[in-house]
């Protein structure tokens, strides 16, 4: 899928985001059998989020996310290599991060990350699975390498500040993260096996209360900015993303 420099090397799985969503999913792609991952954040483990970080524990407050999940994911998986990188993913390091991984996981909980996620995945040729997941719901899809349909196919451009509540705003019942990284987990599993993806073309939506999954189709926009037939967006500018927020 990616043409960066360790194109023979073991496939890899790049997340972003060491907390709700990127825990389980790295528990997931390690036990599907991906055997390089990947993780970017830079924030540090709180006493706060134990309740759906469940890679940390109270002995981690205060370390970074990044070196407790990496530690952690070690001790569960020892024939897996765990690579921590501990900074914020944005624009101006989306592309050097990307190089020699295969799929990028999206476990932040902020748009300006998400659509730097999507856009630096499409120009990089590499396949995303996107989640999201917010008070008692969450959300997945898949971008498949180059895009068509991509996350900008389906929610076009990234909203103004301060529309919609990031997941440390809104809070998250403690399990819903826990179902959509393990669900993104698998996807970045299939995808490294050469398996059909689940989630392409189609918004994955799970409601926790109600115990309902509904699947909306979408396909791609040719109009898009990032993998339409007259794409706009042909590098990461940071002047077209609002600063990243956390990423847990």
């Amino acid at each position: 899928m990616s043409d960066g420099t360790n194109s023979n090397a073991v496939l890899g799985v790049l997340i972003i985001g060491a907390g709700g969503l990127g825990c389980p999913a790295a528990l997931a792609a390690a036990a599907g059998g991906v055997r390089r991952i990947g993780v970017v954040d830079d924030d540090l483990v709180d006493a706060s989020n134990l309740h759906r970080q469940i890679l940390h524990g109270m002995d981690d407050v205060g370390k970074l996310k990044v070196a407790s999940l990496v530690a952690a994911l070690r001790r569960r998986f020892p024939d897996v290599t765990v690579t921590p990188y501990p900074v914020r993913f944005e624009a101006a390091n989306a592309a050097a991060l990307l190089r020699g991984y295969d799929v990028l996981v999206d476990g932040s909980d902020n748009f300006a990350t998400k659509f730097v996620a999507n856009d630096a995945a499409v120009l990089a040729g590499v396949a995303l699975v996107h989640g999201a997941a917010v008070g008692t719901g969450g959300q997945l899809l898949t971008v498949p390498a180059g895009g068509h349909p991509c996350y900008r196919c389906l929610f076009e451009e990234l909203p103004p500040d301060g529309v919609g509540p990031s997941c440390a705003e809104a809070g998250v019942v403690g399990p819903v993260p826990g179902v959509i990284g393990a669900l993104q987990g698998a996807e970045a599993a299939r995808l490294c096996r050469g398996e059909t993806p689940a989630f392409i073309g189609r918004l994955i939506q799970y409601d926790s209360l109600a115990m309902m999954v509904r699947a909306v189709a979408f396909k791609s926009n040719p109009l898009c900015r990032v993998c339409g037939t007259d794409p706009q967006i042909r590098r990461l500018d940071p002047a077209e993303y609002a600063a990243a927020g956390c990423q847990a």
